[in-house]
């Protein structure tokens, strides 16, 4: 197994995670204490993974709850309520995604570090396992501080 990023290289992530979902949510989201985690969801769950390319290489996964990502969805679509993660929820819920990475190449760029991101995969289900060659650091993102989703980090620098 890879060895995970740098603490240093993990801030424009968080950065990028807590700025962009703000700014689209109006939600505020705060930084709980990271550590190297399994992926393992045993609860319903919604996971976006984004590809990243260039000098640093891996995933970055945005796990929640099945029922956070319906909040999270109708907040991005201006309050319309959402019984289920249909083709446009799940869309908006992408899209999030790509801002907060795209957000997290333009940070890594000021730092003279290149990267690109792939489009999102996402994924839906319970007691799903994920398997990674880079050990996932894990960082739950608290809203009045109860875990609300988790970035997992899945990446390293060449």
């Amino acid at each position: 197994m890879k060895k995970a990023l740098d603490v240093n290289n993990i801030n424009p992530f968080l950065q990028s995670t807590i700025s962009v979902f703000s700014s689209v949510t109006q939600l505020q989201l705060t930084v709980g204490k990271p550590s190297v985690a399994e992926f393992s969801f045993a609860r319903p769950t919604y996971t976006i993974t984004v590809g990243v390319v260039g000098q640093m290489k891996g995933q970055a996964v945005l796990a929640m709850d099945v029922e956070n990502a319906k909040i999270i969805a109708s907040k991005m679509m201006f309050g319309m309520p959402i019984a289920e993660l249909d083709e446009m929820a799940c869309s908006a819920l992408n899209e999030l995604s790509n801002m907060i990475m795209g957000n997290t190449a333009t940070v890594f760029s000021t730092q003279g570090k290149l990267i690109d991101i792939t489009p999102p995969i996402s994924m839906i289900g319970s007691n799903l396992q994920v398997k990674a060659d880079i050990a996932p650091i894990a960082v739950p993102l608290l809203l009045d501080g109860a875990e609300f989703l988790k970035l997992y980090i899945c990446v390293y620098e060449e």
